[in-house]
Order: C-alpha cells, then sequence, then structure tokens
C-alpha cells in the first residue's frame, strides 16, 4: 500500500542541504519514492503548529520502499547532509486513502 511521506522543515545550512538535494531525488525514486509537491512557506490559515519554510511531499511505493531509502547502506553518506542541512524537521508518514470512509467508520 503507497504512504505519503510528508516533510517539514526549514533549511540551517544551505550547503550541507544542497549536497543532499543534488542526489535525493535519483535515490528516492530508485528506492521506489517520487516527488509529488514541494512549497515554500506562504502562511498559517489555521492551526498552532509552528511554520516551517520547506514543505516536501512524497509518494511512496511502500512503507517498505520508504524503510529501504532510510536504511540503505549506501546512502549512508547522504542522510547526514539532509541532517546537516535542516533543522525543526517534520517527517511523517500517511497511509494512502482513496476517500475518507475508512477514518469514518
Amino acid at each position: 500500500m503507497p504512504v505519503y511521506a510528508l516533510n517539514l522543515f526549514d533549511i540551517a545550512d544551505k550547503d550541507e542541504y544542497l549536497a543532499y538535494a543534488r542526489r535525493s531525488v535519483k535515490e528516492v525514486t530508485s528506492h521506489g519514492g517520487k516527488v509529488i509537491s514541494l512549497g515554500k512557506f506562504k502562511e498559517a490559515a489555521q492551526g498552532d503548529i509552528t511554520p516551517r519554510t520547506v514543505m516536501i511531499l512524497v509518494e511512496w511505493e511502500s512503507k517498505q520502499a520508504f524503510d529501504s531509502y532510510c536504511n540503505d547502506p549506501a546512502l549512508a553518506d547522504l542522510h547526514p547532509h539532509r541532517e546537516n542541512g535542516t533543522q525543526n524537521y517534520i517527517w511523517h508518514l500517511f497511509d494512502k486513502l482513496d476517500d475518507l470512509r475508512p477514518l469514518l467508520k
């Protein structure tokens, strides 16, 4: 079952994050992920979460595909660039739903 990874964060170090970004799309794709949307914070319309500057939404083929990306030893040198290049990181996974019926039963 597909899952969506919602990434919300602020850039802490542009050079570090650029080192991650240059390679991450290829690696995400090779592990069964697809970047669906990128966004820059505009405004808080409602809610009490502290706004983050960047939003990335990635659709993964499955939770296992996401885990393979996170745990692939060949990417051990990649993930530190994301960690060092960002701050205030929120990374939440959501199951893909065709509609809201499963939540409203």
